[in-house]
């Protein structure tokens, strides 16, 4: 690529937006320049896992039971300060799989993959994912379940059948999923063990269910084992491959057979650390839990003017950590097929969470926020062979993943992605860097985290438009502290607007 062309290629990127820049280059007949290492060296199990947040025993939690994770995690680096993109499922994983932070507002909805990303597709794959690049590097690729936002892989409304057109055509060798009794993967994503759905039902469903049925007889526990048997074949056929395999668990409806209710104790059970509105913070920067409200025979209604009974938030915590628990046991089944199949010995494993949830916290129940309730999910990585494991602090963002597996893999990016590889840290065990940030978007707003503090800017016009936390000294962000910290807040805005991609440029976000 010739210097009048890389340039070209950068300044499109921030005056068009990411997807549209890759798109502009199949469009014109260039192409971004992307370059092969030594080829094919390490597999990948990728696991997806939807509204989980960090409560799992490896991060701590004691009333979380997740032995197979746990597990996983005594062999792996866990990062204890992962943070999303973006608080809401399709635009978090576009970040992730494209290595790029979102450029306009339109970049922060659960449609960009199916608007823009989809549309970016050459010969050999798609430009814009690191699915297509493991793809163009001489791996088979498979998607099992949700992997990016759709809930199998294709495009189409809520109750229509499903339909052919692939949500990321060019990536994907095969794109599998068993969706039973529930027809297509939409109807299996908000499943009930009877075969119903909430969106036939016209959300006349509770928000969670306990059914006496085994681990198939809701959607996980299908995905698990169709992956078990393609980790089988992928064994015999001797091929480096990537695998991602997407679990609908945690996320509402929180529904998991009952034997994993039966792991808790309800009675017994916290309620949230940080139940009531934070101090100092416009309602704004929240939500009304509309997401959670959608489920309209719940025993309660979540809203900001009143907190749920500590008795329902201890019911929807019980169900939130069956679903975990349930999720657990099928991540178990896979751990248990790659050691069986001698894959373990030559395959990379992450677990990542999509963001995190509001299990009432700040009178929340969902995502769709710039708190840590919401940004902060897990990221485990295991590589192959045997491995002590390590808790890093290491601040690192999801667009960061992208370039650390390639480097884990022996596989050069893309040039020009935002994110930035940590695949040394990871391979060396080393210490933080102090001047780490992480950057996040939604609500008209954008935040940075850093090791102490997190900063937040709203382009909007209800006051405050500044937030900052100081979680050394309040973990559970219950005051906004802006006002008081002058000195800090000036310090960290130059940091805060390097964060600044151009996707929001005067008050209210509008450009």
């Amino acid at each position: 690529m010739r210097d009048t062309d890389k340039k070209m290629w950068v300044q499109q990127i921030f005056r068009t937006g990411f997807f549209l820049t890759l798109l502009s280059f199949i469009l014109t007949g260039a192409k971004p320049r992307i370059l092969s290492g030594k080829g094919p060296t390490r597999n990948v199990l990728f696991i997806f896992v939807d509204d989980l947040r960090p409560d799992l025993g490896c991060y701590g939690n004691s009333f979380v039971q997740s032995p197979h994770i746990d597990a996983l995690a005594a062999k792996a680096v866990i990062f204890n300060r992962h943070y999303v993109v973006v608080p809401t499922c399709g635009a978090s994983r576009a970040a992730l799989l494209t290595g790029y932070r979102p450029r306009t507002k339109s970049d922060l909805s659960n449609e960009i993959m199916e608007r823009e990303v989809s549309r970016v597709t050459t010969d050999k794959g798609s430009s814009g994912t690191f699915i297509g690049h493991f793809r163009r590097n001489g791996y088979k690729t498979i998607g099992i379940g949700k992997v990016s936002h759709s809930a199998d892989g294709y495009v189409y409304k809520y109750l229509e059948p499903r339909s052919d057109k692939q949500e990321l055509p060019g990536n994907w060798d095969e794109v599998l999923l068993d969706a039973g009794k529930w027809g297509t993967g939409w109807n299996a994503f908000f499943g009930y063990a009877d075969g119903s759905n909430r969106n036939m039902l016209k959300g006349e469903v509770k928000p969670y269910e306990a059914a006496d049925v085994s681990d198939e007889g809701y959607p996980d526990g299908l995905t698990a084992k169709l992956a078990v048997n393609k980790l089988a074949e992928l064994a015999a056929n001797g091929k480096p491959f990537f695998l991602g395999v997407g679990f609908y668990k945690p996320h509402l409806p929180f529904n998991a057979p009952q034997k994993y209710w039966d792991l808790y104790d309800e009675s017994s059970l916290p309620i949230a650390a940080m139940p009531d509105l934070p101090v100092n913070v416009h309602r704004e920067s929240l939500q009304e839990s509309g997401e959670f409200g959608s489920y309209k025979n719940g025993e309660e209604k979540a809203s900001l003017d009143r907190r749920v009974s500590d008795a329902y938030s201890r019911k929807l915590r019980h169900g939130y950590y069956a679903c975990v628990s349930y999720m657990d046991a099928q991540v178990g089944k896979l751990l248990d097929k790659l050691k069986e199949t001698g894959l373990d010995k030559n395959t990379i494993v992450v677990l990542w969470g999509d963001h995190g949830w509001h299990l009432g916290d700040d009178r929340v129940w969902g995502k769709h926020t710039l708190s840590e309730w919401s940004l902060r999910s897990p990221l485990i990585v295991k590589l192959p062979g045997s491995q002590k494991g390590s808790i890093s602090d290491h601040i690192i963002s999801s667009v960061d993943i992208y370039p650390t597996i390639m480097d884990l893999c022996g596989i050069k990016s893309p040039e020009n992605i935002d994110g930035k590889s940590h695949a040394e840290m990871i391979k060396r065990n080393a210490r933080s860097k102090k001047d780490q940030v992480a950057y996040s978007y939604y609500n008209n707003g954008i935040t940075c985290r850093t090791d102490r503090y997190r900063l937040t800017r709203y382009y909007r016009k209800s006051e405050p438009v500044l937030e900052l936390y100081d979680y050394l000294k309040d973990p559970n962000e219950t005051k906004n502290i802006a006002n008081d910290n002058p000195e800090v807040v000036q310090k960290l805005l130059p940091l805060l607007e390097k964060g600044n991609t151009g996707i929001y440029t005067t008050v209210g976000g509008k450009d």
